[in-house]
């Protein structure tokens, strides 16, 4: 062998390999992360992928996701052309068109729902990944649709609107100077492995960890001093029992309370209802462990939380659990704090970047008026009143009634059907429509019903400007030509609005030109310079800090402190909601007999996120059938070992997957893991079943029966 063919054999860049290494990011996950990629190009294709050295997120590093990149850029059902629909819905039957034919079709289609039933009648709709939605939002306004949404609907914004309600803006936890690190669904080893690190660099230094989960998880094994495990969905009485606790025993910051907190003595009154004699049975935690977690926070001043937005708000008291939670750190002092939960504003893609920006400007200059309220807006007015888009929750649910008026159109990137609950009731509504497109890189089960697909770039073959939580931001470059025909999406919404002359001159002008007028002109920074760099640059300055200097300023909440009872849910008596965080029974209305198990969905695993990552072969390998995890002593209950087939079935259906005995999940707790077409976790979930504060799905308790097959 050569030293040439060696050199090709290792991949080891160079003018004689022919090899180049270039710098791009990884979009697989969420806006959060969004890893540095070494990718290794020979010939115009990538052969070899690495973390990024000194990049902030990941330094070098990349999850089993990341490194998967190369086989998801490559997969075989990649699409590289715009399609049209020649079969039935859902059938997968295309024939390819130009790009100038589907820009055609897609005229014609939107302005025919326009025309004949108003603009309103069309949706416009993002998935996965999230970089264009600003200009998404704008393109809908733009046609004169109120109805934009995205699948934010189901994922992280209940979170915020909690934090809206409570204190005006996002906070986030000061863990390098906290002595308690309060871990509410806390498990960074499978969905943030950067955070994992840290905390256990934290947890050697001294920094004490309160873990609470329904499932035993790295987390909990590695880190607690104190592991609590309540049953799904009962977060928020565990929390209202700790508050009591701590109030009742004078653990609580008096003098900051009653400078700083609205509604606190309706909220002790209240949170007296949770104590020694009904928490364990309402959660299944020992009234000892409660008075231990008080105890804990007590001795321990400085704390700070992190109260994952997925577990604690996928059910139906899903954002009033997360308020419980977020509770703890008023009554204790613990918001504003050094060490404790700082505000921290978002400046771009609901990311906190350390800087403002018109990115607000851009979403809602256009906004168009009298016009009709979004979807969802009727049935779930607290969402409307925050957030003001479309619950998308509530879409198929208004497809197939046509109230409170007629949806008849929907304008997707990268829709998801298999996110929504009930998901069969999705493909249904889209069976319906008289027009429909899609965009995504494959043809997935939502885009067979699709009229006209139109192929998307990866994030290897486009730029995109990223910011960081850090103060630092990049403007990457493409790794490699798009594949096929395939465009970025932004171009893709450039060019349709261009074509259909939508009256936007600034959303005419594209992504550049949004990026660097609303948020960069401003810092005094521009893209030539970022696009220059070779990683991330900084582009703001550190901010000094200084306890309670937002409260002393006064929140943006409508008494200006932070609300443990709700000034806007108190001033709507009609919406139904309660101002105070109260605790109601998660389960929906299944017989307990008929159906004794919970069925939990959602649940992170390393090496797949939805279902994206389920078709590429590596990946998909390291766990190939659809498995659902039961506790050792139901398995044993039940007759069932390792890879048996089980039924899961409730209200909505059933499906047969093998099953897993393990310690990780408590008995009467069935946890299957979501995204595998062939036995859709979400087919089996109630699309009423849902959070009527934030429209949230209840992906984590429906009851549920299960039985070995045959």
């Amino acid at each position: 062998m050569t030293e040439l063919e060696r050199k090709l054999k290792a991949k080891i860049p160079g003018p004689d390999t022919g090899i180049e290494v270039r710098r791009t990011l990884c979009d697989i996950c969420s806006p959060g992360m969004h890893c540095g990629v070494a990718a290794y190009v020979k010939d115009g294709e990538v052969i070899k992928i690495e973390g990024l050295d000194g990049h902030p997120s990941n330094d070098g590093r990349l999850c089993t996701k990341g490194l998967s990149n190369r086989q998801y850029i490559y997969r075989e059902d990649r699409i590289r052309t715009p399609l049209r629909r020649i079969g039935k819905r859902g059938e997968g039957k295309f024939q390819a068109i130009s790009w100038e034919e589907a820009y055609a079709a897609i005229a014609e289609g939107l302005n025919k729902a326009k025309e004949q039933y108003g603009p309103e009648s069309v949706a416009f709709y993002s998935g996965y990944s999230k970089w264009y939605r600003q200009m998404l939002r704008r393109f809908a306004y733009a046609f004169g649709s109120p109805n934009y949404g995205c699948e934010s609907s189901a994922c992280y914004t209940a979170a915020f609107m909690a934090w809206k309600v409570a204190a005006g803006e996002q906070g986030s936890p000061d863990m390098e100077r906290s002595d308690l690190f309060l871990g509410w669904a806390f498990n960074p080893f499978y969905s943030s492995y950067m955070g994992a690190k840290r905390a256990m660099e934290l947890k050697e230094q001294g920094l004490k960890f309160l873990i609470v989960d329904t499932r035993r998880t790295p987390a909990s094994e590695k880190l607690a001093d104190l592991f609590l495990q309540p049953r799904t969905g009962t977060d928020g009485a565990l929390a209202l029992a700790i508050a009591n606790v701590l109030i009742q025993r004078g653990w609580i910051d008096r003098p900051y309370i009653e400078k700083y907190v609205y509604g606190f003595e309706e909220y002790a009154a209240y949170a007296a209802g949770f104590h020694e004699e009904n928490i364990e049975a309402l959660t299944g935690v020992p009234y000892e462990q409660v008075e231990a977690a008080a105890r804990l926070i007590h001795q321990n001043p400085r704390v700070s939380c992190n109260e994952s937005s997925a577990p604690l708000c996928h059910h139906r008291n899903g954002l009033q659990n997360y308020r419980a939670v977020m509770s703890l750190l008023a009554i204790t002092g613990n918001f504003d704090r050094a060490g404790g939960q700082l505000l921290t504003p978002h400046s771009y893609m609901h990311v906190s970047c350390g800087f403002a920006s018109r990115e607000e400007e851009y979403l809602y200059e256009t906004r168009p008026k009298d016009v009709k309220e979004p979807v969802g807006a009727p049935r779930f007015p607290l969402w409307n009143h925050l957030e003001g888009e479309m619950q998308a929750m509530d879409m198929p649910r208004q497809i197939l009634e046509g109230t409170p008026y007629p949806l008849r159109a929907v304008f997707a990137l990268g829709l998801n059907g298999r996110m929504f609950p009930n998901s069969g009731k999705l493909f249904r509504a889209l069976e319906t429509l008289d027009f429909f497109v899609d965009t995504d890189l494959f043809l997935t089960d939502t885009a067979k019903y699709a009229d006209i697909v139109l192929p998307a770039c990866s994030s290897f073959e486009r730029g995109e400007f990223k910011p960081y939580g850090s103060g630092t931001a990049w403007y990457t470059s493409p790794a490699i030509a798009p594949l096929g025909e395939a465009r970025s999406d932004t171009d893709i919404l450039t060019g349709l609005a261009r074509y259909m002359d939508l009256p936007d001159e600034t959303l005419q002008k594209g992504y550049d030109y949004f990026v660097q007028t609303y948020i960069l002109d401003d810092l005094g920074v521009t893209i030539d310079q970022l696009k220059a760099a070779e990683l991330p640059i900084p582009i703001a300055p550190k901010q000094s800090y200084s306890d309670h200097q937002e409260l002393d300023k006064g929140l943006k909440t409508p008494t200006g402190k932070f609300e443990l009872k709700s000034a806007i849910i108190e001033q709507h008596p009609d919406w139904g909601l309660d101002p105070l965080p109260t605790y109601r029974d998660p389960l929906d209305g299944a017989d307990p007999e008929a159906y004794p198990f919970t069925l939990t969905s959602g649940s992170r695993i390393p090496h797949a996120i939805h279902s994206r990552i389920h078709g590429v072969p590596a990946n998909r390998s390291l766990r190939p059938k659809p498995t659902a995890d039961m506790s050792r002593e139901d398995c044993l209950r039940l007759d069932l070992k390792e890879g048996d087939r089980i039924v899961i079935s409730t209200l909505r259906g059933s499906v047969t997957v093998l099953v897993h005995p393990t310690d990780s999940v408590p008995a009467g707790l069935v946890n299957l893991y979501h995204g595998y077409s062939e036995a859709d976790a979400n087919s089996l979930l109630d699309d009423e079943h849902l959070d009527p504060y934030s429209g949230f799905p209840a992906y984590r308790s429906t009851r549920c029966a299960v039985r070995k097959e045959g």
